[in-house]
């Protein structure tokens, strides 16, 4: 069993959903990183998403799309984020562990080489951000091949035929966006995903995990309550990250988030 299904299995026996935090990995440096990883699951976090600086992350908002250059401009490369997931997975063999990452990034190591890359060190999915569902065939092929889950990204807009492709191809979960545009804590989400939620289902897609602005436990008590599986936290995370006593509070937020995915 997959350490995402034995989590959901986990989380549906207790009749919770899962709660992940995302960090930017190397930010504010590598040493205080691995902190800051440690409380994401301190605070209760379920599972946890990485990113791998970029130069041109177009996903991402100001909050995140800064972590990542202070990451690149301190000297953090490819080859430190594998340590540093290898390190975790080390201190936190349980836990599962997500790569958002960029095409270019995995085209300059080779698809198949980057992704058994990451299986030796620990990951357990991948996520490229600005690879299309028409063309992720390959991508998630590679990934499969290597023994890591390809997540593909839905949103309320999704036509169904793109819907049958990420239900098609998706493993681990399916990471549907709470709202347009680019990560970031300055914009509420918006949760209209019933019937999302419901083709995904539908078309035996991964569970939906909800992310994109969720930055407080009152929107994550709103994205379970709409039938998200569970959800995932970054720029509020990210926010705190660089403070002096940055695990104190990223271990804090995660931990009221956290508890806004239990039953009442």
């Amino acid at each position: 069993m997959s350490r995402y299904a034995a989590m959901f299995e986990h989380l549906a026996a207790a009749n919770e959903a899962a709660f992940g935090g995302f960090l930017m990995l190397g930010y504010p440096d590598p040493a205080r990183c691995g902190a800051l990883l440690d409380a994401l699951v301190e605070g209760g976090a379920d599972m946890v998403e990485v990113g791998i600086p970029f130069s041109d992350p177009v996903a991402d908002g100001p909050v995140i799309a800064a972590a990542a250059k202070h990451a690149l401009e301190g000297g953090v490369r490819t080859a430190d984020c594998l340590a540093m997931i290898a390190d975790f997975r080390a201190r936190h063999p349980a836990i599962p562990v997500g790569i958002l990452t960029y095409a270019n990034i995995v085209v300059a190591h080779g698809r198949e080489h980057f992704c058994a890359e990451l299986a030796d060190a620990g990951a357990d999915s991948l996520l490229v951000a600005d690879v299309p569902s028409i063309e992720a065939a390959p991508w998630a092929e590679a990934a499969i091949a290597a023994g890591i889950d390809p997540v593909l990204i839905g949103a309320p807009t999704t036509p169904q035929h793109a819907l049958e492709t990420i239900a098609r191809l998706g493993r681990g979960y399916t990471y549907c966006v709470a709202r347009l545009g680019v990560t970031g804590s300055g914009v509420a989400p918006t949760m209209g995903h019933r019937q999302l939620f419901d083709d995904l289902a539908r078309l035996g897609a991964p569970p939906p995990i909800l992310g994109f602005g969720i930055s407080s436990p009152a929107h994550v008590a709103e994205a379970v309550a709409s039938g998200a599986a569970g959800v995932i936290s970054g720029s509020a995370l990210v926010e705190r990250a660089a403070l002096l006593d940055g695990p104190d509070q990223v271990r804090s937020l995660c931990a009221a988030m956290k508890a806004a995915t239990c039953p009442s």
